[in-house]
C-alpha cells in the first residue's frame, strides 16, 4: 500500500482516495518569466514520478498544473513589481511573448528529462482563468472575508481560525516573524492580496475589469481557481516545494476553505529544496542552472533525472557538477547494461515487488535504484531481466525502452571526435576538451573519462536534438 507523508497532519500516512481508483493531482507549475532552473525541476520531477507510481497501482490520474503568466510580485508581501511585466522590460518583448518563450522553454525541457506534463486542458494559464478567479473573490466578499484598501482586495486572516495549520505556526507566531508591511492599511501583516487594483492614470500591461475596478488577481488565487474547476473540492493531492508552505499553500487553504467550507485537499506533499555547491541558489551568486546549462555542459538531461532519483525527495539534495558526473556514469552503465539484454519477454515477480515496495514508502526512489542495480547484477535470465527493468522504468522514466536490446556502433566521425578530444586532454586544452565533449552530445553520443580512457555511449538524444537530427534513435 502507498504510503506518503502528509505536510497537513505532519505525519506517513496510508494513501486513499476520495474516489476508488481515481486520483485528483494539483502540482503547482512555474511562473514564465524566466528560465525554470534545476532546482524548479527538482520538483516537477518529483510531481512526475508520484503520477508514475499512482499510474503503475493502477489509478486513474488526472493531473492539472498552473503556469503563471499573470499576478506573481516580486515581493510575498504583495508589493513590487509584477515578475511577467519586469521579465518583458528586461527582455525587450511583449508580456505575452515573454509568457510564451518561456512556457515553451518549459515544456521543452520537461521533454529533455522525460516529464509527463498534464494536456490541455489540463496545463492551464493564469490569464485564462481570470473569471473564475473573480468568482472566488466574489465569493468571500459575500461571506465577509475581505476588505478594501488603496491598492486593493485582501483576504482577512483573523477572520479564518485555522490560518497557519499547514505550517504549524500561529497566526500571532506569523505575525512577529514577518517584515513590516509596507501597506499601512493592511490589517494584520498575514492578510494577503487577492485583486489588485491598477495604478490610478496609467494603464497597465495586464488588466481586466472587476467588480472592484480594473485590476489584476494575487498570485494565490489562481491555484485556488483552477484547481476546483479541473479537480472539484475536496480533490486528493496537492504538491509543491517546502518554499510554498508558509505562503502560497498557506493563503490557498484559507481563500478556498473559507469560500466553499470544505477542505482543499486530502493531502500535501512537498519537495525539499536543491542546493547548489552548498548554498541556496540565486541569481547574485551566480548558481542558477537550467537544463540547457546541463547539456551546454556535455551532460545528457536524463542524468540530471537520475541524479534527483538519488535523493529521497523529502531531503534536502546538494548539485555539484562532480555528482552529475557521478550520475552520468551510473547512467551511461545502466544504458549499457540494457543494450546488452535481449527483448523482454516475462518479468520476474519478486525483484518488482521488491522495487515496488521502496517506491509505496514514501516514493523512496534511492531505494528503488538499489532494487535496479541488484536486477542488473543478478544471474536471472536476461529476456527476464530486461522486462523486469522496463517495468520499473514506468517509474523511473530513464528512456530504457529506447535501449533495451539495442546495441550499436561508434560512428567513424564520432571516433575522429572522440579522438581529437583525447589529443586536447593530454595537451591539457579543457576549453577546447569541453567544447568537443558537448559537440559529441549534441551529435547523440556521451563520453566517460575512466582510468581505462575514454568510453563511449550512445546517448538520448534530447527533443531539441531530436528535431535538428529530424529522426530519433
Amino acid at each position: 500500500m502507498l504510503r506518503l507523508y502528509n505536510t497537513a497532519s505532519r505525519s506517513l500516512e496510508a494513501f486513499t482516495p476520495i474516489t476508488p481508483g481515481k486520483v485528483g493531482l494539483y502540482t503547482c507549475g512555474p511562473t514564465v518569466y524566466w528560465d525554470a532552473s534545476i532546482g524548479n525541476f527538482r520538483s516537477f520531477v518529483f510531481d512526475d514520478i508520484l503520477q508514475r507510481t499512482l499510474e503503475v497501482e493502477d489509478y486513474d490520474v488526472t493531473r492539472v498544473m498552473n503556469i503563471t503568466d499573470v499576478g506573481h510580485l516580486t515581493d510575498d508581501a504583495d508589493e513590487g513589481e509584477d515578475k511577467m511585466i519586469a521579465g518583458a522590460r528586461r527582455e525587450k518583448k511583449s508580456v505575452q511573448d515573454i509568457a510564451q518563450m518561456y512556457t515553451d522553454y518549459f515544456i521543452e525541457d520537461a521533454k529533455r528529462l522525460n516529464i509527463k506534463l498534464p494536456k490541455a486542458p489540463y496545463l492551464c494559464k493564469a490569464t485564462e482563468h481570470i473569471r473564475e478567479q473573480i468568482a472566488l473573490i466574489q465569493q468571500l466578499d459575500e461571506k465577509g472575508f475581505t476588505y478594501r484598501t488603496d491598492d486593493g482586495i485582501y483576504f482577512d486572516t483573523l477572520k479564518f481560525p485555522a490560518y497557519g495549520a499547514l505550517s504549524g505556526q500561529k497566526l500571532e507566531e506569523k505575525e512577529a516573524g514577518a517584515r513590516v508591511a509596507i501597506n499601512t492599511e493592511k490589517r494584520n501583516a498575514a492578510d494577503f492580496a487577492l485583486w489588485k487594483f491598477s495604478p490610478k492614470n496609467e494603464k497597465r500591461l495586464m488588466e481586466w475589469e472587476s467588480p472592484w475596478g480594473v485590476g489584476f488577481p494575487g498570485w494565490h488565487v489562481e491555484c485556488s481557481a483552477m484547481s476546483r474547476a479541473y479537480l472539484g473540492q475536496p480533490f486528493d493531492i496537492h504538491t509543491g516545494g517546502v518554499d510554498h508552505i508558509p505562503v502560497h499553500h498557506e493563503n490557498e487553504i484559507a481563500q478556498s476553505e473559507a469560500a466553499y467550507g470544505i477542505k482543499l485537499a486530502q493531502y500535501w506533499l512537498h519537495n525539499e529544496f536543491l542546493l547548489v555547491d552548498g548554498q541556496k541558489m540565486s541569481k547574485s551568486l551566480g548558481n542558477v542552472y537550467t537544463v540547457r546549462d546541463i547539456e551546454n555542459h556535455g551532460f545528457e538531461p536524463l542524468a540530471l533525472r537520475y541524479l534527483f532519483l538519488g535523493t529521497q525527495y523529502r531531503q534536502k539534495q546538494n548539485f555539484t557538477w562532480e555528482a552529475l558526473q557521478g550520475a552520468q556514469n551510473a547512467l551511461n552503465r545502466l544504458w549499457s547494461a540494457a543494450r546488452a539484454l535481449e527483448r523482454p519477454q516475462t518479468g520476474n515477480m519478486e525483484f518488482e515487488a521488491e522495487f515496488l515496495s521502496a517506491m509505496e514508502d514514501d516514493l523512496n526512489t534511492p531505494k528503488a535504484l538499489a532494487v535496479v542495480w541488484k536486477l542488473i547484477d543478478s544471474d536471472i535470465q536476461s529476456q527476464t531481466k530486461a522486462k523486469t527493468l522496463l517495468w520499473m522504468d514506468q517509474i523511473l522514466g530513464l528512456s530504457l525502452d529506447k535501449v533495451v536490446a539495442h546495441p550499436f556502433e561508434i560512428p567513424k566521425d564520432i571516433q575522429t571526435l572522440v579522438q581529437l578530444r583525447n589529443d586536447a586532454r593530454a595537451k591539457k586544452d579543457w576549453l577546447e576538451s569541453d567544447r568537443l565533449r558537448v559537440e559529441i552530445l549534441s551529435r547523440g553520443w556521451i563520453v566517460e573519462d575512466t582510468s581505462q580512457g575514454a568510453k563511449v555511449h550512445k546517448g538520448i538524444l534530447s527533443a531539441k536534438n531530436e528535431k535538428e537530427n529530424g529522426k530519433k534513435t
